[in-house]
């Protein structure tokens, strides 16, 4: 089974299993006479897609339960397989949503880390600084550099924290792995979006 999930940032191609990465700007060039099955949430892609004929769009095959006006596809499919639970994707934006007995109860956006970094450095040069992943949040910051790492490490766990209570978190995306250390009741999945587009392939089209 191939798949493509297209983001604003990267486009991951699923084949046989095997996971590739491309630039939005490299995935132009891709070309394949196979069947690929995707989702896209990347503006600039729609006409590269509607030029592939055995690119099929699986956006309208997803049956999803919930209130949210607008709510994209990459997190339907983010949340599709969960029934309960907290779902984190966290990329170029990091989303948080609920899911409550097979039904999503809402969620919010957040901006992903190069995102808070970008902004702290169009606030002031003095304030670029790179991503420390290694941080130790238990202790007040004593840098500048550490106080912004701090800033952005604090602001999504704790949000996380406040709406999660006692339930599961799952976390996918770039930099889900990361967020999750922090969580004790926390599961990483990376290949939680493919897993829900192989749900709906195998559900709704005979070849498989």
């Amino acid at each position: 089974m191939n798949l493509i999930d297209a983001g604003n940032t990267f486009v991951k191609i699923f084949i046989d299993g095997k996971i590739s990465g491309l630039s939005p700007k490299e995935f132009l060039k891709f070309s394949s006479k196979e069947r690929f099955y995707f989702i896209n949430v990347n503006q600039n892609l729609n006409q590269k897609f509607k030029k592939h004929k055995n690119f099929i769009n699986l956006k309208e095959y997803f049956e999803f339960k919930t209130n949210y006006t607008g709510l994209g596809i990459d997190r339907i499919a983010a949340c599709y397989t969960i029934k309960n639970g907290v779902v984190v994707d966290a990329g170029s934006a990091i989303t948080v949503d609920v899911m409550e007995d097979g039904f999503h109860k809402g969620g919010f956006i957040m901006p992903g880390i190069n995102i808070f970094l970008n902004a702290f450095e169009e606030i002031s040069p003095v304030l670029k600084t790179y991503f420390n992943s290694n941080l130790d949040i238990s202790k007040l910051p004593n840098s500048t550099s550490d106080a912004l790492n701090y800033t952005i490490i604090s602001s999504v766990i704790n949000l996380i924290k406040n709406i999660s209570t006692n339930q599961n978190i799952f976390f996918t995306g770039g930099d889900g792995e990361f967020f999750s250390r922090f969580f004790t009741n926390s599961i990483y999945d990376k290949n939680l979006i493919f897993r829900a587009m192989q749900m709906v392939v195998k559900k709704n089209f005979n070849s498989f």
